[in-house]
């Protein structure tokens, strides 16, 4: 979740221009379905996603309080697919209790990961000592349910690769992914090194991210997911407005660009990661993999 670039007024229905592209296949690895930007058509951006080919939609949660709002849209929508987890934004009053309540929660058939969590040090919102505890408190839990995480990574980079390393997830395959990635190569460099997957967002498609575009076209294919982070970080030519998950396809049609490949690839190869990832719940394999 990033605050920094919310959505001014509510979208317009997303159109596709090329019916021959329907067959597409994409995931959205991080949309936030539950926020009160959507009440009004939940079901509407749905099927929006639907017609343009977001078959599957990731929901974290970033508190204890929204868990029960993620976990009931997972059950009303079959393409709607959960994670469970405190923000750091939302761990001021952390308690070590807190991971039992998840570790229940986590219990849920469509929960596929423990996310949102991490560390945030642009916002002044949950002293750093405790954002650590939560974190480690977390990715431990994930170890444990044998869950792969979704990181929030705000201006704390290299504390966030620490505690990855020093977590029990350290030497797994397939950890993780850092959520609406925003650091440098090096960064990106050392996360995939340890296994972990990088996701991209609206960014993307904006005008001075540059360096964000290298990095997504130098990441191997196999380790790149594609988000919207909605209604927040809406892509272009709709920044400004809320984001959707029918949004996560001007996601991949720009990485389909930088990387030199027809959209259906990428498609394909996104698609791909995600089941790879995800893979600890079978329901999710198996809608996936059809």
């Amino acid at each position: 979740m990033n605050e920094a670039d919310g959505a001014a007024t509510e979208s317009k229905p997303f159109l596709v221009a090329d019916t021959a592209e329907l067959t597409i296949d994409l995931v959205d690895t991080h949309c936030h379905l539950d926020d009160d930007a959507f009440e009004r058509d939940i079901a509407e951006v749905v099927e929006r996603a639907a017609a343009a080919g977001v078959g599957r939609i990731i929901v974290p949660a970033i508190s204890l309080e929204n868990i029960p709002a993620v976990l009931a849209l997972a059950d009303r929508f079959p393409a709607v697919y959960a994670a469970v987890g405190i923000h750091p934004n939302s761990a001021a009053g952390w308690r070590d209790d807190w991971i039992e309540n998840l570790r229940r929660w986590a219990a849920h058939d469509k929960v596929v990961a423990i996310g949102e969590i991490g560390l945030d040090y642009y916002w002044d919102k949950t002293p750093v000592e405790v954002q650590h505890r939560a974190l480690r408190q977390q990715l431990a839990l994930a170890a444990e349910l044998g869950l792969p995480v979704i990181v929030h990574n705000r201006e704390a980079s290299r504390d966030v690769l620490d505690l990855l390393a020093d977590s029990p997830l350290a030497g797994r395959e397939e950890p993780g992914v850092l959520h609406s990635f925003s650091a440098n190569w090096e960064v990106a460099e050392t996360a995939l090194a340890m296994g972990y997957y990088l996701g991209f967002t609206g960014p993307l498609t904006y005008k001075k991210a540059d360096e964000l575009r290298e990095i997504a076209a130098r990441a191997p294919l196999d380790r790149v997911l594609v988000e919207t982070d909605a209604p927040y970080l809406t892509p272009q030519p709709h920044r400004g407005r809320r984001n959707e998950p029918a949004y996560v396809r001007l996601v991949a049609e720009r990485l389909a660009e930088l990387r030199g490949l027809p959209l259906a690839e990428i498609g394909q190869a996104t698609t791909e990661n995600s089941r790879q990832l995800f893979k600890s719940r079978r329901q999710l394999n198996h809608v996936i993999s059809v």
